[in-house]
């Protein structure tokens, strides 16, 4: 027997990562036992049906190299693959099981099915199909069907009893049949519902193994009756456990985001996201957290899959990521990934070398592709922006910087261990910690102060643009670091004038207080003797010399303040 599984979305939007979990286990198990993955598309639902989702759910299968063997627009022996390019099938096999007596035509309407569980809501009836249907003489049914009433095959379904299949998870699964009274098999638009296009599309394709989520175990029992009716041996039923959200309900877009296109925006890697989903509810024998693919396939046993609710968790899907970035894809493949994201910024280089340093010290600090492009930029742009910590560590920093970039322009080997060696001598002849010195010449290389390494920084970027970006901070320094925001510094600027303001008015309503009571006092004590000068008393003389002083004070510069030297001096180790 060939082993055959199927995955069959449904096209109503973007590729749900539910798809490619049920696709990837159903991919696993057909290359495990050398058979075939068939990819189906269930366009039934018209009123939902987006014609753009079907190139979408085939590229996210490309993109994950889990391609199926057959499908739409790939080919095969079974098709066609789109159930709305079978509708001629599913009615040939409706009209077997109306001549067989195992289905009917129903012709209640909208309204009278309405009243039919408005009754039964009122009597605490189960809700449900009451068979109404069912006495229709069968010619009158046909007569009204020729005549064009609006109608809809059902199921004829035992009334008492259960029906019982077996699930290659679970066991034995029983569901009463009063749960499932004669569902609807052929709409009245003329497109079956998903339970007969299902079971007919799977019998036809050669389905040996049906892996689906367990959402679908009480459908099951339909299938099986269809099966049943039609006289066809039904496959193996395996339902997968739901991925949950960390609420543990099922993932929906409303809590969670499900698209896989987004992920890829994200600049999640498609190894990592298939990894993280094989982790869920499944496990490699040898206790493997990482593995390909191909590992997985040549390991898999469906009996390994766990019941217990698998998480969504997008930590965990981040740290999968962040290892295949930093440690399981070579630095040439990250390079060759993220450079379109590279070049979608405007980013350009001479020397694929170049690249491959910038590459190689931005993915350890990285957990997606997207980080290390937008962590790039200084790598590839002459002027640099300061954020708010950058500011604070260059204005602490001047003498620093200026030591450096007189230490680096007479610097003969601009490699990394001449880089090195000059920072760890500079260090500890100022006594002063790494991070002193380190933190402002970053903080003048990248404008920030979360990058890497500082000798790697400078080693990368080159005598000619450390001493032009030195220079432009030393500029920025003295020219008291200019807001990069318009708008928070036309905010600040008018603060600062109304403060300015605000105080010169209290300093003259306070001057002028001051000399009318001086005034007052002088009067009140002048000597009997015109001719004596008055001696103004000693607290008053010191309080006008401070406010003197003060006054005629001036602010000191910024990086002006000595920093005070450590009594060991830094160990000698990586800077930055």
């Amino acid at each position: 027997m060939t082993v055959v599984t199927r995955i069959a979305p449904s096209p109503t939007g973007d590729p749900h990562v539910g798809t490619a979990y049920i696709g990837l286990f159903n991919y696993a198990f057909a290359k495990r036992h050398g058979g075939r993955f068939i990819f189906r598309l269930e366009d039934t639902d018209r009123q939902r049906y987006d014609a753009q989702a079907e190139a979408r759910i085939l590229e996210m299968f490309s993109w994950l190299s889990i391609a199926p063997d057959e499908g739409p627009g790939i080919g095969g022996d079974a098709g066609p693959y789109r159930q709305s390019e079978r509708t001629d099938i599913y009615r040939q096999h409706v009209e077997q099981l109306l001549a067989s007596g195992r289905a009917y035509r129903a012709f209640e309407t909208a309204e009278e099915l309405d009243a039919m569980r408005t009754e039964q809501k009122l009597l605490g009836r189960p809700l449900g199909y009451d068979g109404r249907g069912r006495s229709v003489p069968r010619q009158d049914q046909e007569e009204r069907a020729a005549a064009g009433e609006p109608h809809v095959v059902r199921l004829l379904t035992p009334d008492d009893g259960a029906t019982v299949f077996v699930d290659e998870l679970r066991g034995e699964v029983s569901i009463l049949n009063q749960e499932i009274r004669d569902p609807v098999l052929l709409k009245s638009d003329g497109y079956p519902t998903y339970h007969l296009a299902n079971v007919v599309d799977d019998h036809l394709m050669g389905v040996t193994h049906v892996i689906r989520a367990e959402e679908w175990i009480t459908s099951t029992p339909i299938h099986v009756l269809l099966y049943q009716a039609f006289g066809w041996p039904a496959p193996r039923f395996v339902h997968m456990p739901l991925l949950r959200n960390p609420d543990k309900s099922k993932v929906s877009k409303r809590k969670l985001d499900t698209s896989v296109a987004s992920y890829r925006e994200q600049g999640i890697l498609p190894e990592a996201l298939l990894n993280f989903l094989a982790t869920m509810g499944w496990s490699m024998a040898d206790g493997s957290e990482f593995f390909s693919v191909d590992e997985m396939v040549a390991a898999f046993d469906i009996q390994r899959v766990s019941l217990g609710g698998p998480v969504f968790d997008l930590k965990k899907l981040r740290y999968f990521n962040a290892k295949y970035l930093r440690d399981l894809l070579s630095l040439d493949e990250v390079a060759r990934r993220v450079t379109p994201l590279l070049e979608e910024r405007g980013y350009r280089w001479d020397d694929h070398d170049y690249l491959l340093d910038v590459v190689d010290v931005l993915r350890p600090r990285a957990e997606t592709l997207v980080e290390i492009a937008d962590g790039a930029g200084y790598f590839f742009t002459d002027e640099v922006r300061y954020d708010d910590s950058a500011r604070k560590q260059l204005a602490g920093g001047q003498k620093y910087l200026e030591d450096l970039e007189r230490e680096f322009s007479i610097l003969e080997f601009f490699d990394y261990d001449g880089v090195d060696d000059l920072l760890h001598d500079y260090v500890q002849a100022q006594s002063v910690g790494m991070g002193k010195v380190l933190q402002p010449l970053r903080a003048a290389l990248t404008g920030t102060t979360s990058a890497p390494g500082v000798t790697d920084l400078v080693t990368i970027l080159g005598k000619r643009r450390v001493l032009q970006r030195i220079g432009q901070a030393l500029s920025a320094i003295n020219q008291g670091l200019p807001d990069d925001n318009p708008q928070r510094a036309a905010d600040a600027e008018k603060a600062a004038a109304k403060a300015a303001s605000a105080a010169k008015a209290a300093s003259a309503a306070k001057a002028a207080s001051a000399a009318k009571a001086t005034s007052a006092g002088r009067a009140k004590a002048a000597p009997a003797n015109p001719g004596t000068p008055a001696t103004a008393p000693a607290d008053e003389t010191a309080a006008a010399g401070d406010a003197a002083e003060t006054t005629a004070g001036t602010a000191p510069k910024k990086g002006g303040t000595a920093t005070k030297a450590r009594t060991t001096p830094a160990k000698r180790g990586s800077p930055g």
